[in-house]
């Protein structure tokens, strides 16, 4: 009966725990009503080498934050290992976080794989920050780790 009891506890506390990282992440995330990368697939990124549009109705949550697919071959593959498909800090734009540690909208056509992970930046009124970030890109990539680091503790 205790070890009934205690296995309950462990289950409801991860649970609980789940939960509250979920509702942290869709607080911290980039999304537009719920959905992250604007819809994008994330894994037609690294296998497509483009931005492509994914299908509302192909569609994966991991962790609170819903995702849009092109197929289900790319649902599946994202199934395998979500996390390293998920984009740089939540989402927004790369250059931004490094260079002022702000949460700043991104194009979600511009973007680039840096160290396998999905960047992504702002580009419009004749601003496209990808270029500015190609300029540093090592000092502003562990700038933007840190200031990740102290928008999410």
């Amino acid at each position: 009966m205790k070890k009934t009891v205690f296995l309950l506890l462990v289950t409801l506390m991860s649970v609980a725990g789940f939960t509250q990282n979920a509702t942290k992440r869709t607080t911290q995330f980039n999304l537009e009503k719920g959905v992250a990368l604007q819809g994008y697939d994330p894994v037609a990124y690294f296998t497509q080498k483009k931005a492509v549009k994914g299908k509302s109705s192909i569609t994966s949550t991991y962790e609170g934050v819903t995702y849009y697919f092109t197929s289900q071959a790319d649902k599946d593959l994202f199934l395998k290992n979500p996390a390293s498909y998920e984009p740089q800090y939540g989402g927004w734009c790369s250059y931004a976080m490094g260079s002022t540690g702000e949460k700043v909208e991104v194009d979600p056509e511009t973007f680039k794989i840096v160290d396998g992970k999905l960047n992504l930046f702002y580009n419009a009124f004749f601003n496209n920050t990808l270029k500015s970030w190609n300029k540093d890109e090592a000092g502003l990539k562990k700038k933007a780790d840190a200031n990740w680091r102290k928008i999410n503790n």
